[in-house]
């Protein structure tokens, strides 16, 4: 599980050197906590889910302010579609359903979950939003902002939307890492049917 470890490697100076703590350190929590998610979510979704674990092969000169990983439909990569995402950075970790990256069908997927904001009323009130992946910024889900965040990435070329909640860093739930696990895990249970409704525009015909 995460702990302060974690956290401290963002304050690793250099490219190399903050990646070879993120492979230490961070890369395996990733690696085991996906395993148990992908045997928990496969039969819920009843299809396979494959994990992809962020590498950052493209930075050559900053090192990354946060790192994370995926649970995909897809075995080659996993930004085409939504998936669920496992991350972590100097303040919070994060567990997102996320559309970035101009993920294939995006205004088909933006749609449809505008048709459907009911389905997020079901969500627990701690859920937030995220509307740019490279940035921490985090806003609260409510109405409002929920069906702005869906329009902007219906409408706006580098438009994305994430979904979620996190863990602060101080969280004392940290001290209790089964429980942290549960939180994530039911976390992502909580998204299944947002997460469906967003598949289903992949078949939509452009």
């Amino acid at each position: 599980m995460f702990n302060e470890k974690s956290f401290e490697v963002f304050e690793v100076a250099g490219l190399d050197e903050r990646m070879a703590a993120i492979r230490q350190v961070i890369q395996p929590t990733f690696q085991q906590l996906n395993e148990s998610f992908q045997q928990q979510l496969e039969p819920l979704l009843d299809e396979p889910l494959f994990i992809h674990i962020a590498q950052h092969r493209r930075r050559t000169t900053y090192p990354p302010e946060n790192t994370w990983s995926a649970l995909s439909r897809q075995k080659r990569g996993y930004k085409m579609e939504p998936h669920f995402q496992l991350g972590i950075g100097s303040e919070y970790v994060f567990m997102w359903l996320s559309c970035i990256d101009r993920p294939k069908n995006e205004r088909a997927i933006a749609q449809m979950l505008l048709d459907n904001q009911p389905l997020f009323e079901s969500l627990s009130p701690d859920f937030v939003l995220s509307g740019d992946h490279t940035k921490e910024k985090i806003e609260e889900l409510s109405p409002e902002n929920l069906q702005r965040l869906l329009i902007r990435f219906r409408d706006v070329k580098k438009g994305e939307f994430q979904i979620g909640r996190i863990i602060k860093k101080e969280d004392p739930m940290w001290k209790k890492p089964t429980a942290a696990q549960a939180f994530m895990l039911k976390t992502y249970e909580q998204l299944i049917p947002i997460y469906q409704i967003a598949i289903q525009a992949l078949l939509v015909k452009n």
